[in-house]
């Protein structure tokens, strides 16, 4: 980060300068239109008079081209410093960071150049449909030649058009959809319907007297919630109190936030996305911000590796050569590591659990295998190698 803090700095020297010449430049140029204006007319008013141009005002005159000059060449001046200030934050980012660093990577991660080529495609594309930029994945998909079905484009289309309804307060097509997934959505034990229909109640409170007792009317679809959210119930009938003296100044000015909008399209967009198999960030996103974090160390170990010659340590495309935390945000699933070698368990070399319980790597059990029996490493059990299960956590 101390390297983005570096270029930032660079970058804040050369606005300041672009902001301290424009200020420069207009007062310095209003000032001279001034003072030609000035001369002007008193150059018509010699002309109107009919008498001869005296001395005084041809020495006024090149006093105003030798000024006119003196402040056009200054501004010039300045604005070849602000280009060596530009030409100094491209020195920063050149000194600060490694311009070449698909070298981190092996080539070997990838299949072939078009199989790279299609994944970056695919998830440039995903990404495009989740951010509802529809028209510009359209565009892609047509200039890349790419294959996409109805059936990978529908789930974000109907996700961007519920959205967009709910950006504009509408509420009725996400009650639809919640209404039509009601029992999926319980089994996720979502209370988006309740949040939709509790939002909606509050829409017709700020109506004032005159939608009371439509309210009370819509009161009814909290009946099946009742049971899970019977306080936040109370609280919205106890509003009814105050509707006639206004609620805003209520001890209930708290439901008529702006806020419950944004809340309902985050709860919106979690749920619909857990319920249609899709993340609520785009992996493209995920993967930009975790590269962000393992970029610098990345290009660190690949720099000591290459300095003391030991880059074959890192062959293998599904592991890194160091562990790099990139917090709890971006866990998504569990990991083992094998308590005998210290090796983060993988696909070539499962965990295994063992008759007795205790769980160890396939390269462990291998290791430990002596006449054809296996002794458990922490407790005295033996028992026959092929007994062992793989798990899968």
């Amino acid at each position: 980060m101390e390297q983005c803090a570096s270029v930032e700095r660079e970058v804040d020297k050369v606005l300041q300068k672009f902001l301290t010449y424009g200020q420069h430049c207009e007062q310095s140029l209003e000032e001279l239109l001034h003072y030609v204006g000035r001369l002007r007319a008193e150059l018509a008013s010699t002309a109107v008079q009919g008498t001869p141009l005296s001395a005084t005002l041809s020495l006024v005159m090149s006093q105003c081209c030798r000024k006119i000059k003196d402040t056009v060449q200054k501004l010039a001046s300045d604005h070849k410093d602000i280009h060596s200030s530009v030409s100094r934050v491209g020195k920063a980012i050149d000194r600060n960071f490694d311009s070449e660093i698909c070298g981190v990577v092996s080539d070997a991660v990838w299949d072939s150049r078009e199989k790279q080529q299609q994944t970056l495609q695919m998830a440039i594309l995903e990404h495009l449909y989740q951010q509802g930029m529809l028209s510009v994945a359209e565009e892609l998909c047509q200039e890349s030649t790419l294959n996409v079905d109805l059936d990978f484009k529908q789930p974000f289309l109907e996700l961007n058009r519920i959205l967009e309804a709910l950006h504009e307060q509408d509420l009725g097509p996400a009650l639809e959809w919640a209404v039509s997934h009601r029992q999926r959505l319980l089994e996720l034990n979502s209370s988006l319907e309740f949040k939709l229909h509790r939002l909606q109640f509050i829409r017709l409170l700020a109506g004032g007297p005159e939608k009371q007792l439509e309210a009370l009317s819509y009161a009814r679809h909290f009946q099946p919630f009742a049971h899970l959210h019977q306080r936040e119930i109370q609280v919205m009938m106890g509003s009814l109190v105050y509707l006639q003296l206004g609620l805003e100044k209520s001890p209930y000015g708290h439901l008529l936030d702006n806020s419950h909008w944004a809340e309902i399209c985050e709860t919106f967009t979690r749920d619909a996305c857990s319920l249609l198999g899709l993340s609520v960030e785009s992996p493209l996103s995920v993967s930009f911000a975790s590269g962000c974090v393992a970029l610098p160390v990345l290009m660190n170990i690949k720099a000591v590796m290459e300095q003391r010659q030991c880059s074959g340590v890192w062959s293998h495309k599904d592991e890194l050569p160091i562990e790099i935390e990139l917090g709890m945000k971006c866990w998504y699933h569990s990991v083992f590591a094998c308590p005998i070698l210290r090796q983060q368990t993988s696909d070539s070399n499962p965990p295994i659990k063992l008759i007795c319980g205790h769980v160890i790597s396939r390269d462990a059990l291998n290791k430990l295998i002596n006449g054809g029996k296996l002794k458990c490493p922490y407790c005295p059990m033996e028992q026959n190698p092929a007994d062992g299960k793989r798990i899968i956590f």
